[in-house]
């Protein structure tokens, strides 16, 4: 029996960045990426493995190598609008808020379990790792260009900052592509005791 089960739901691309500077968290916007096993190709946040953070802090001690399943930062457009409403900014760039890709035609984007695909019609497949947690580093690039804008992001960003993927097909991606949604079945464990 698939686990993994397609459904009717599609989202489009609307924007694909790289960073290519690991000491910035913006991102440059381009028309098009090659994806790689990596991530994508020229980004800082590539690679099959990764330094562990305080992100993980409770599984690892902060710089051991693990598996890197935070190869790329994706966001919805729907979200995205939503922190700039609650911002009362007039924009909120994605490349400020450091997405590799934007997508639209997703609700609550940023609750897709984890496992969900997203899998674009040449194959190119995403595998969304878990929500990506706000913090204070895209209001402080938000602040650069919005004086005094950026330190209420991680407060209007909580359940909005989207997820992280890691790469399980490769393949390129371009804006205007469609992607198609594969969600795992609804898990409801419950632990007796956390």
């Amino acid at each position: 029996m698939a686990m993994l089960m397609p459904t009717k739901i599609t989202a489009t691309i609307g924007f694909l960045g790289i960073n290519d500077e690991p000491t910035d968290l913006s991102t440059s916007m381009v028309d098009a990426v090659n994806v790689t096993y990596a991530g994508f190709q020229g980004d800082s946040h590539s690679g099959l493995t990764r330094k562990s953070c305080t992100r993980v802090k409770h599984q690892y001690p902060v710089g051991t190598v693990i598996r890197n399943t935070r190869q790329i930062s994706g966001l919805s457009a729907e979200d995205i609008d939503t922190v700039r409403e609650t911002l009362q900014l007039d924009v909120l760039d994605a490349t400020w808020l450091g997405a590799n890709i934007v997508v639209s035609g997703i609700t609550k984007f940023s609750q897709l379990p984890p496992s969900s695909r997203l899998i674009a019609n040449n194959g190119t497949a995403l595998v969304v790792d878990m929500e990506n947690a706000p913090c204070r580093y895209p209001g402080e690039i938000i602040d650069q260009h919005k004086p005094g804008k950026g330190k209420g992001f991680a407060k209007a960003a909580v359940g909005r900052r989207g997820v992280t993927f890691w790469v399980e097909r490769e393949g390129e991606l371009k804006i205007g592509d469609t992607l198609s949604l594969h969600v795992p079945p609804a898990c409801h464990w419950q632990a007796d005791v956390l």
